[in-house]
């Protein structure tokens, strides 16, 4: 969310930067400024109020220590009037900012000044391109019909149990997720990680704080009895660990790391683009999340790109890096860098990661600050995260990449956690 201070001192600035996102802001930020001027005023006036009750309750102790019984009676009569006045400027006062508040969670967060004008992905810059890129024979498979030839991913079986996008993995294929996942976890505590196990669904307030709500609500599979989500990612129950936190500063960077069943609906999805693999309704996921100082978020989310790249390296898999342009940038995101991996069977390349830098955007909305030494007032912390890695397309491109006429060849990094070097 962003602070009214900025939208106040920094209106124009505001407004051009999130045109940058295609989001046309000059109408709520006119109406928030309005409305925070009318709190103002209220707020000056049950201020007021207050003080003159103060100032009428002392008079009305003297007067009656004096013996003016019939003026202190008077003043009393004032005093009741005076509550009743404050409880009303109480109550528009609280209606006030709620309003307030339901407006500032409409802006999106302002990108960052690499962001380039844009429409959409067609637009994203492209960055970096490494790896040799496989040579296949022409009758190589995609992976839904491999992962059908060696029965390790069942979509057919998965539709049976639940529905479309809920696969059910067997055999060589579960071992294979398992050792994904293991890898991945493996690698983040090298690079520093703390381990998290968070759990799998969060209540409206962790969905608010990182920004799903109420922007992604539509998104999101709702327990409606319980009032509670299950989560996209596992950026929402981890970065909400420091939800009304003040931290120290000596503490910075706040590195975390979690595998997490993903939840996604996905309304909308259909078509060629998304088979197999391509986009499910649920996934797994290891996500990296950063707490950090604002001075040093921008360093730690280069050193992110850089980690999440070390993983692409080390399973041998062609990969570009991309700078989102605003027109697809998220509405929580100041600066996203997208993985995307080269799918040899499809010709097509897929997303794996998204490495983004939130600046102070989720900070306000979760209220996690930090302190300095010397300093009383604490100031608002800057959060990243990045998915390293999401597993679903990786083990598409890993299945189509590397299959053979005798098998598909697992990455020599990944033989010690599946114990078996092929698929056959």
């Amino acid at each position: 969310m962003l602070s009214l201070k900025y939208i106040r001192e920094q209106k124009e600035e505001v407004i051009n930067k999130l045109a940058i996102k295609k989001f046309n802001a000059a109408k709520i930020i006119n109406e928030i400024i309005d409305i925070d001027n009318y709190r103002k005023t209220s707020q000056l006036n049950l201020d007021n109020s207050n003080s003159e009750l103060n100032k009428l309750s002392k008079e009305i102790g003297n007067l009656y220590k004096t013996g003016q019984i019939e003026e202190a009676n008077s003043a009393k009569l004032k005093t009741a009037d005076l509550k009743e006045d404050i409880k009303s400027l109480n109550n528009k006062l609280a209606e006030i900012e709620q309003h307030l508040k339901k407006l500032l969670v409409l802006l999106p967060n302002t990108p960052h000044s690499s962001v380039t004008p844009g429409k959409g992905e067609e637009d994203n810059v492209i960055i970096k391109t490494n790896g040799e890129m496989p040579k296949l024979s022409d009758n190589a498979l995609p992976h839904w019909e491999l992962a059908k030839k060696y029965d390790i991913i069942d979509f057919d079986l998965g539709n049976k149990i639940t529905g479309a996008g809920f696969p059910v993995y067997k055999g060589k294929g579960a071992k294979l997720q398992r050792a994904l996942i293991n890898f991945f976890l493996d690698q983040a505590e090298e690079a520093g990680y703390r381990e998290i196990q968070p759990p799998i669904m969060v209540n409206e307030n962790s969905g608010f704080g990182t920004g799903q709500l109420p922007d992604k609500e539509g998104q999101m599979y709702y327990a409606e009895k319980d009032n509670l989500y299950l989560i996209p990612t596992a950026e929402v129950p981890v970065t909400n660990i420091y939800r009304d936190v003040i931290v120290n500063a000596a503490d910075f960077p706040i590195k975390n790391t979690a595998y997490s069943p993903c939840f996604r609906r996905e309304a909308g999805s259909y078509g060629k683009d998304v088979r197999g693999l391509n986009r499910l309704h649920q996934f797994d996921k290891v996500e990296i999340v950063n707490i950090q100082h604002p001075n040093k978020s921008y360093e730690t989310l280069d050193e992110m790109v850089d980690y999440v790249e070390s993983l692409l390296i080390k399973l041998e898999l062609p990969y570009r890096i991309l700078r989102l342009c605003g027109g697809d940038l998220s509405f929580t995101s100041a600066l996203t860098y997208d993985f995307e991996v080269y799918s040899a069977a499809q010709k097509k390349w897929l997303e794996v990661s998204s490495v983004s830098n939130f600046e102070s955007y989720q900070a306000n909305r979760l209220k996690l600050r930090f302190k300095e030494d010397g300093e009383k007032k604490p100031k608002l912390a800057h959060t990243l995260n990045g998915s390293a890695l999401a597993l679903p397309r990786i083990v598409a491109a890993l299945l189509e990449n590397n299959q053979t006429s005798t098998g598909i060849n697992i990455p020599k990094v990944l033989r010690n956690f599946t114990r078996f070097n092929v698929i056959d």
